[in-house]
């Protein structure tokens, strides 16, 4: 007898099987069990009769507790009500591991306890929906840069330096000299395109920010491409055709995941219409102003109302141009014919999520990048490679950052974006 997945099950109707899975819930009407099973690739239905099965089969499917892993033995066979299509009609249950009082019950529960439980809330239809769309955002962003010649490219996770910032840093002793968890990989993949042409990094970032907002974590993964001999218009063309490509592969790829989240497919599909608004710093700030918002000024940058009302002036992600200078990083070009604003644009999604990209074209100028770290209060021997690269063959170059956690929060719907790591390092929270 073969063990397949459940996920396999469309490919053995009316064949019997056996299936390794978890009991997620259960319960009985008099004459017929129903079991609802997991197996960690899907959820669907096993359907245990009396009449079909001895009386201490029966008997001890209507009694199988919450999580008890169990070996399924039946048929395979269609089912036309389900949204999966399939179920298992069982002739046999051996209990392979039990399970007492689960503290996850099918009631509802507030968020801290389910964070508390986050080893075992994983076990959830909802997340294990989120997770499917999460790694499916992952296998997309391996295939897109592939795909258009970007070289994958590992930045350290331990760094010497900060490129935006050090009020936000995890400090570390390394033997015996200052070192910090990376915020971001950026200035080695700016390095890494002087070598390669296109790259990307994808990795964990930290920022040491006390934030219990819905939109923040202290560590979060991050997508970073950097391309050479580009300017910010082109950055701009790969970072629109990257998100439709990510919604597009979404769609195709976890439709039974955005049922179980009741996520509207409709709504997704206007994310892949290319291109995105784009509007000016200088617009949004007269936009709010004009509706309004009173707690604004030209030089503040944005908060979460101020993005969510941008966001819901269009229908799809929008760019936001060109940021004043003394709110952005040191890195940043300056715009040609301004003296108050860079090169720059962030990517906010909509439905009230916030930015999901932050880029910007690079400053090549030596002296003016030098001069840019010291008014920063940064040490320019701290960044002497960095500034190396304006000296040996500096070109144009361009790139972003996507936060994969944010983007799969906006995708699925979900309130909260630390449901979308598996294991969130929370304060007062560390897993091991």
């Amino acid at each position: 007898m073969e063990r397949i997945q459940i996920i396999d099950a469309k490919n053995h109707v009316g064949q019997t099987v056996q299936i390794g899975a978890w009991v997620a819930n259960k319960r009985s009407s008099g004459k017929i069990a129903f079991l609802q099973l997991r197996d960690g690739t899907a959820y669907f239905q096993g359907v245990v009769v009396k009449s079909e099965v001895p009386e201490e089969t029966f008997q001890l499917a209507k009694n199988l507790n919450q999580e008890t892993a169990v070996l399924i033995t039946g048929e395979i066979r269609e089912d036309t009500r389900s949204k999966f299509g399939y179920e298992i009609g069982i002739a046999g249950i051996e209990v392979v591991g039990e399970s007492h009082e689960y503290p996850i019950t099918p009631k509802e529960h507030g968020t801290d306890f389910l964070m508390d439980h986050r080893h075992l809330w994983l076990r959830s239809s909802k997340q294990h929906a989120i997770m499917q769309i999460r790694n499916e955002l992952i296998r997309a962003t391996y295939e897109f840069f592939n795909q258009n010649g970007f070289v994958k490219i590992d930045p350290p996770i331990l760094t010497g330096s900060a490129p935006e910032g050090t009020t936000d840093l995890f400090e570390t002793n390394y033997f015996d000299q200052k070192a910090y968890l990376s915020q971001s990989g950026q200035l080695y993949m700016e390095a890494a395109a002087m070598a390669f042409g296109k790259v990307f990094s994808f990795g964990p970032t930290f920022r040491a920010e006390k934030s219990k907002t819905r939109r923040h974590l202290i560590e979060f993964w991050m997508i970073e491409p950097e391309m050479a001999f580009a300017h910010q218009e082109e950055s701009l063309e790969v970072q629109e055709q990257y998100v439709a490509f990510l919604v597009q592969s979404v769609l195709d790829n976890c439709d039974y995941a955005l049922h179980v989240l009741e996520r509207d497919r409709n709504v997704l599909e206007k994310y892949t219409q290319l291109p995105f608004p784009r509007i000016s710093y200088d617009d949004a700030i007269e936009l709010l102003k004009k509706n309004g918002f009173e707690d604004i000024e030209w030089g503040d940058d944005f908060g979460s109302p101020h993005e969510t009302f941008i966001a819901n002036s269009f229908d799809r992600p929008v760019f936001i141009l060109n940021y004043p200078k003394a709110i952005k990083p040191f890195y940043m070009k300056p715009h040609p014919t301004r003296e108050d604003v860079v090169i720059c644009a962030d990517m906010i999604a909509p439905e009230g999520y916030g930015e999901i990209i932050g880029g910007s074209e690079r400053a090549t100028d030596y002296e003016y990048l030098l001069e840019q770290i010291k008014t920063h209060g940064l040490d320019p021997e701290e960044y002497a490679w960095y500034l190396d690269l304006r000296k040996y063959g500096s070109v144009p170059h361009a790139g972003f950052g996507l936060g994969l956690e944010r983007t799969v929060t906006w995708l699925t719907g979900i309130e909260h974006v630390r449901e979308a790591i598996p294991f969130p390092r929370l304060l007062n929270r560390i897993y091991p």
